[in-house]
C-alpha cells in the first residue's frame, strides 16, 4: 500500500516527540513516493502545518494505515486488528505494567516491532534516544543540585539553571550551563561543597550525552583512583568542578582474591564478582549520574543500607543522584519510583525508607524521570528520525500478511519483530512466560 502513519503520543503532557520530522516526511514523499498520514496532536513539537507542507496528510486517526510509527507505549484500547506497530514497547524484560498492552495486541493479531531491538550484525543498537536521555538528564541533575544547595542555604551559580524542558532547545540549555561554569571560575564555591565531584557510571550513548552537558562547565577530569587525593593534588577546589567516569573495572572486583578482572567474564558470569563502588568511590562524590544497564544479576551501585549507614554517621556528601537509567530499585536502590518532567525529583529518606517529592529533607535528591528525551523534543526527534528514516520505505512496502519466514525486511528491522500476526517470533517466545 506504500502508506505509513505517525501516531500522536499520549503517555503524558510532556511527550512532544515524534518518530519523524517534517523534513523526514518530505524525503519519504518526494524521494520514495510514500503516502504519510500524521495523526493530529495538540502537544507534538512540530506543528501539523509543517507536516502538511512536507506532503503529509494530517488526520484525526490512522484508520487507513497498515503500519503505524510511534515513540512510547500504546494504550491497549487503541490497537486495531492486524496492524503493525513500530515503537518502544518496553516488554522485552517482561515489564509487568505493559503485559495488558501486549496481550491486547496479540489478541488482535497485531505485529510489534521494537526500536530497542533494531541492531546491526554485532548486536549494536541503531535507533535510539540514549544520547538525548543523557543530555536532558544531566541538565535536570544540575538543576536539581542547584535547588538542593539553595535549600541547604548555599549560594551557588547552579541556582540559575532550569529543567531541560524549559529551554527552547539544547543549544540554549548548554549555554546556560556554560554560564554557570564561567561564574564558578569567577566566584568561589562554598567551602562545605568542596571538592565538588560529579561521577558518571558507564561510557555509552547515555553517558556521552550527559558528559557533553557537564563539559560545558569545563570541569577538571580525574581518574577514579585519584579521588582520595583531590585536595592534595588540586589546591584550587573553590573554582573547580571535578568529573570522574567509572567503567565496570572500577565498580566490581573478582570475588576470588586471586582473580583478575575480565570484562566479558563479568558480563557472562557477574556472580563471580562483587561490588566495590560504595566502599571505594561513593564517599567522594557530590553527584552520582547513573548511566548503566542493570539487572538483578549484577551488584548494585548504591544500596539503601549504605545510605542509612552514612546518614547515621553524618555523611551528607552525596547531594543528588541523577538516575538516568531509572531502573526501579535497581543499580540505585533508592530509585523507588519513576517521575515525570513536571515533578522530576524526590528525596529518599533511608531512615524511614520513604520518598517525598521535592528537594527538602534528609537523604539524597533522586532524579528519576523515565522519559527524559521528551524534554528536548525537537533535538531528540531530529536525531532519532535520521536513524529511522532509511528503514521506513521498506516498512511501508512490506507485506505483513505472508508467513514470518517470507517477510521481506532489512535484517536490522526483522531482528526487532517481537510479535508477528499475534504470535511471538522465535527469538522472543521467552516473553510468553510473563503473560
Amino acid at each position: 500500500m506504500n502508506r505509513i502513519g505517525i501516531r500522536r503520543e499520549d503517555k503524558h503532557r510532556f511527550e512532544a516527540r515524534a518518530p519523524l520530522t517534517p523534513d523526514d516526511v518530505r524525503t519519504l514523499v518526494q524521494e520514495h513516493g510514500l503516502e504519510v498520514v500524521v495523526q493530529e496532536s495538540p502537544i507534538r513539537a512540530f506543528p501539523a502545518e509543517a507536516y502538511q507542507a512536507a506532503g503529509a496528510r494530517v488526520a484525526p486517526d490512522l484508520a487507513d494505515c497498515p503500519v503505524i510509527l510511534g515513540v512510547k507505549e500504546i494504550p491497549p484500547h487503541l490497537f486495531e486488528p492486524g496492524k503493525t506497530y513500530v515503537f518502544f514497547s518496553h516488554i522485552i524484560k517482561g515489564q509487568a505494567y505493559n503485559m495488558p498492552m501486549l496481550r491486547q495486541a496479540m489478541t488482535l493479531g497485531c505485529s510489534i516491532i521494537d526500536y530497542e531491538k533494531v541492531t546491526d550484525d554485532a548486536g549494536r543498537r541503531l535507533i535510539f534516544f540514549g544520547r538525548h536521555a543523557g543530555l536532558a538528564g544531566m541538565i535536570d541533575t544540575l538543576w536539581a543540585l542547584g535547588r538542593r544547595l539553595e535549600w541547604e542555604g548555599l549560594d551557588t551559580p547552579f541556582a540559575t539553571l532550569k529543567p531541560a524542558w524549559k529551554y527552547p532547545n539544547l543549544a540554549a540549555a548548554k549555554e546556560a550551563v556554560a554560564e554557570v561554569g564561567r561564574r564558578i571560575r569567577q566566584q568561589a564555591l562554598p567551602e562545605s561543597l568542596q571538592p565538588l565531584v560529579i561521577g558518571f557510571t558507564g561510557y555509552g550513548n547515555v553517558s556521552q550525552g550527559a558528559q557533553e552537558v557537564l563539559d560545558c562547565l569545563e570541569p577538571t577530569s580525574i581518574e577514579p583512583a585519584d579521588l582520595p587525593q583531590i585536595r592534595d593534588a588540586h589546591r584550587d577546589t573553590a573554582h573547580t568542578v571535578f568529573k570522574v567516569v567509572f567503567e565496570e573495572r572500577h565498580m566490581v572486583v573478582p570475588a576470588d582474591p586471586d582473580g583478575t578482572f575480565d570484562l566479558q567474564e563479568y558480563y557472562q558470569h557477574p556472580e563471580r564478582y562483587r561490588g566495590v563502588f560504595e566502599q571505594q568511590h561513593l564517599p567522594h562524590l557530590s553527584v552520582l549520574v547513573n548511566c548503566i544497564y542493570w539487572d538483578e544479576r549484577y551488584p548494585r551501585l548504591l544500596t539503601k543500607e549504605y545510605l542509612a549507614r552514612t546518614q547515621a554517621a553524618g555523611n551528607r556528601k552525596l547531594k543528588v543522584v541523577g538516575d538516568i537509567s531509572c531502573d526501579i530499585e535497581g543499580a540505585v536502590e533508592a530509585t523507588v519510583k519513576p517521575t515525570d518532567p513536571g515533578n522530576p525529583v524526590y528525596v529518599y529518606d533511608p531512615v524511614t525508607d520513604t520518598a517525598h517529592d521535592g528537594v527538602e529533607g534528609d537523604g539524597p535528591v533522586i532524579l528519576a524521570v523515565d522519559t527524559l528525551p521528551c524534554e528536548l523534543p525537537v533535538d531528540a526527534t531530529e536525531h532519532f528520525g535520521r536513524s529511522l528514516l532509511p528503514y521506513v520505505p521498506a516498512l511501508a512496502r512490506a507485506d505483513f500478511s505472508v508467513p514470518f519466514d517470507r517477510l521481506e525486511l532489512p535484517p536490522e528491522i526483522k531482528r526487532a519483530v517481537l510479535v508477528y500476526q499475534g504470535q511471538f517470533t522465535p527469538e522472543y517466545t521467552y516473553i510468553g512466560q510473563y503473560l
